[in-house]
């Protein structure tokens, strides 16, 4: 597991934000929980503390087209 994450419930079981900080602030929301991949469902930079909830939205209607 990465050293700066958080578990992201609100987009679904198993599904992460990996956080980054190169030149910005970066997130990349993905799950790895399937043993076949690793779904990266939104990749974006931040540009303030919350993460938006547009970015949570299609992080969600990504995971369900994942079939969880």
């Amino acid at each position: 597991m990465p050293t700066d994450f958080k578990p992201l419930l609100s987009v679904g079981p198993g599904a992460y934000e990996l956080r980054i900080r190169i030149k910005g602030a970066w997130r990349v929301i993905y799950v790895a929980k399937y043993s076949s991949a690793v779904y990266v469902l939104h990749a974006f930079g931040k540009r303030s503390q919350k993460t938006p909830r547009e970015a949570i939205e299609l992080a969600r209607r990504r995971y369900r087209l994942i079939g969880e």
